[in-house]
């Protein structure tokens, strides 16, 4: 599968399908493929879909081990530079929302629309405590050391620990926009949540659609915070938003 450098890091990535473009933004602990594999086959009929792995996760490679929510934005243009995507639509999962909307800010005139599952555009860091390296080998969470050590090795060289250091610092911080960055944001905007998503709670939805100029959230009833994967609602999900694609696109 394809790399392409940009920012100084190889950013592996996967592409599929035929039409507009598509970016779809993964959450902090996963990669490109795996967010949104329930998203695949749907959305490739219409779109040209690429999912990129951040710096820091997946088989992207970097000297670096830091990584930031601001630094994801910044490479995506870099990555839709050397790909010579002028605009695109970006569908973003928890962390992957946060990084959209810091495009959407930062380069409007480059996001067609914006969709964040699971991500309301305020920090919710409730949780992250749990994912400290100390507290893992603590309560002898080795399955998910594991995990972490084999889905990101090729990006964090085997050092689970600073991943996940890097990993909870972002958490705790972003997308820390200001309310004015959030009513900047000119381009339709989706946001979707499963009514048991503590991340991405109903009021906070309300909150940042009242700031977004075109933008409507949709809650999915009974679900979580993984509202679109498998065992929860993708078929749901799907329509969603290829309907609100279909509606702003161009």
């Amino acid at each position: 599968m394809p790399y392409i450098q940009c920012n100084n890091i190889e950013m592996y990535y996967e592409k599929m399908g035929i039409g507009s473009p598509i970016v779809f933004l993964h959450s902090g602990f996963s990669r490109g493929i795996l967010a949104f594999a329930s998203q695949i086959l749907d959305f490739q009929r219409k779109y040209t879909c690429y999912f990129p792995d951040f710096r820091g996760h997946g088989r992207t490679r970097s000297s670096s081990l830091e990584w930031s929510t601001p630094q994801h934005a910044d490479d995506i243009f870099a990555f839709m530079d050397q790909l010579q995507i002028q605009q695109t639509h970006f569908i973003g999962y928890g962390m992957g929302g946060g990084v959209a909307l810091h495009c959407a800010v930062n380069q409007p005139e480059r996001v067609a629309s914006l969709t964040s599952i699971g991500q309301s555009g305020f920090v919710a860091s409730m949780g992250s405590e749990e994912f400290e390296p100390e507290r893992l080998l603590q309560n002898k969470n080795y399955d998910f050391i594991k995990s972490m050590e084999e889905r990101h090795f090729d990006a964090h060289q085997g050092n689970w620990q600073e991943f996940l250091r890097q990993k909870i610092k972002d958490w705790r911080t972003y997308p820390n926009l200001t309310d004015d960055q959030l009513r900047s944001i000119s381009c339709p905007a989706l946001f979707i949540a499963g009514e048991y998503d503590e991340f991405a709670p109903e009021e906070d939805l309300k909150r940042v659609t009242n700031l977004i100029p075109d933008s409507r959230y949709v809650i999915v009833p009974g679900r979580s915070h993984k509202t679109h994967m498998n065992r929860e609602d993708p078929a749901f999900v799907n329509d969603t938003i290829l309907d609100f694609l279909e509606k702003n696109s161009g």
